[in-house]
């Protein structure tokens, strides 16, 4: 069976829109995969730890076969593969990807939250999530799109 998952990609370090770019490439090669859809790339100032670059971050979506946490453990992976190591919260990173949606799933267990806890409070999320998928559904939440609203005070901006 099909599932529809959506995947955040970030980075700020080194070349982070190559990093982005070479991200996608990688999500289209995930085992029992394919990468239906990728948003633009956008540029946004650092939340939480200040003094890093700003990032680049866009979402992609995937249809798969993977469950749910074994889609987490590949994007983990991946993470990996682009060299990110998890130093301090919110700190600058090689590549940053998280599981957003996973149909309409609701979980919360130590290794996985979904939907992603924060996902329609942040700009970098929601309007590249908007711009691939603005009626999907944020279970307990509402669409997508509805949340635009919300965000539209952080500053972001949509790279050529």
């Amino acid at each position: 069976m099909s599932h529809t998952a959506y995947v955040a990609l970030g980075a700020n370090l080194d070349d982070p829109q190559t990093t982005v770019r070479l991200a996608f490439a990688e999500l289209a090669q995930l085992p029992q995969s394919r990468l239906r859809a990728s948003s633009s790339l956008y540029r946004t100032a650092p939340v939480g730890l200040a003094g890093q670059p700003d990032f680049i971050n866009a979402v992609a979506e995937i249809a798969t076969e993977l469950d749910a946490d074994k889609l987490l453990d590949a994007l983990f992976a991946i993470e990996r593969r682009f060299g990110r190591i998890r130093a301090e919260k919110n700190g600058p990173r090689t590549l940053d990807l998280d599981l957003l949606l996973y149909d309409d799933l609701v979980c919360d267990t130590p290794h996985l939250h979904l939907p992603h806890p924060r996902l329609h409070l942040r700009a970098f999320v929601v309007v590249p999530l908007a711009e691939i998928a603005p009626a999907s559904l944020i279970p307990e939440r509402g669409s997508v799109a509805a949340w635009l609203p919300a965000v539209a005070n952080q500053q972001i901006e949509r790279l050529p």
